[in-house]
């Protein structure tokens, strides 16, 4: 038998993972006297495939194989839209499987091993050791592009304040919300079970009559980010060809892209008229879709500059989309999401 191992042998025994031996869920031949012969036939990334891990956890298994981190199908429906009938069906092949369908997650690259990203990994978390939960090298690598830096307060500013008080991603992400509920959904934004700021913050507990009033009048018109998120926080232009990608910290104010009644927080699209050339793509319905969405910035504070005033926003504008910040040769579409305050009645 090949007796080389990659797992923390303190784990051997005690790890009920480990029982059935290796290649339960690596395939290959145990009874190999050599590596290559012991490696014929082996699986490396067994939760590639759900049904590995739900040999033993199949009420999991089962609504993963829907969940958005698997499919991910957000970054093909997110952009579906530009694109004719035609072009619709070459992304599919030639960008969506090839690309983005790599940046799915599996069972292990959550719970095992941290996600390869752009060809690095950080490995075994722990020895091989099946965690249920290390934001730091699970999450983070995922979305460490924007929302865990900021979350962290890494990426310029203050950290979130949930942050500061030791909470975790998963304190407002449900595992609902990581491991699917069985049905297929096309953006995260159409999951029911995704955290909302009043399920812990209820209405009418505000401390002061300024807060409780003001979260009155702002009620289905204003999000909560608007108000509460620190500042600044990245935003992507310039992607994919052209000029390259550039990222750069901003802070937006428009009107939703989902819910035109409501003023909230943008973040760029990284995405240009010529982003899948290359693929022979012209993107013909370029300007059906805005460059910008919106978003929830992760550092969110109690006191922010809006929160301490109203003429921020109602006489300064300060943030808000114009007609002369709107991203240069953008889409149409965004002058849909130009908001013209009304002043303050006194």
């Amino acid at each position: 038998m090949y007796k080389g191992l990659l797992v923390d042998k303190s784990l051997i025994g005690k790890d009920p993972h480990f029982m059935e031996g290796c290649s339960f869920c690596h395939k290959g031949d145990m009874r190999g006297a050599s590596k290559d012969k012991a490696h014929k036939g082996m699986v490396a990334r067994p939760s590639d495939d759900p049904s590995t891990c739900g040999a033993c956890h199949d009420k999991i298994a089962a609504t993963y194989k829907t969940s958005l981190h698997y499919t991910t199908a957000g970054q093909k429906h997110g952009v579906a839209g530009r694109f004719s009938h035609k072009e619709l069906k070459s992304f599919e092949g030639k960008v969506f499987e090839q690309s983005c369908r790599s940046c799915h997650a599996s069972c292990g690259d959550c719970h095992v091993k941290g996600p390869t990203i752009g060809g690095i990994s950080i490995g075994l978390i722990k020895g091989h050791k099946f965690v249920k939960r290390d934001e730091g090298k699970t999450c983070a690598f995922c979305h460490g592009g924007r929302v865990y830096p900021e979350f962290t307060g890494e990426y310029g500013g203050s950290a979130d304040v949930h942050y500061e008080k030791g909470m975790i991603c998963l304190d407002c992400h449900s595992k609902t919300d990581a491991h699917g509920d069985g049905r297929l959904y096309q953006s995260r934004k159409d999951l029911p079970d995704k955290p909302a700021c009043v399920n812990c913050h209820k209405a009418g507990t505000e401390k002061t009559e300024k807060a409780k009033s003001a979260h009155v009048t702002h009620k289905g018109r204003v999000s909560c980010q608007a108000c509460h998120s620190a500042g600044s926080y990245r935003n992507c232009i310039n992607c994919h060809l052209g000029q390259g990608a550039t990222s750069r910290p901003d802070f937006i104010l428009g009107l939703s892209p989902r819910d035109k009644k409501t003023v909230t927080t943008l973040r760029t699209v990284p995405v240009v008229r010529d982003t899948f050339l290359s693929a022979g793509i012209k993107m013909e319905h370029f300007d059906a879709l805005p460059n910008y969405w919106d978003t929830a910035p992760h550092n969110i504070r109690k006191r922010t500059e809006r929160t301490r005033s109203c003429e921020v926003c109602h006489e300064e504008k300060k943030g808000f989309l114009t007609k002369d910040t709107l991203i240069k040769g953008g889409s149409k579409a965004n002058e849909g999401l130009l908001y013209i305050l009304k002043p303050i009645k006194k």
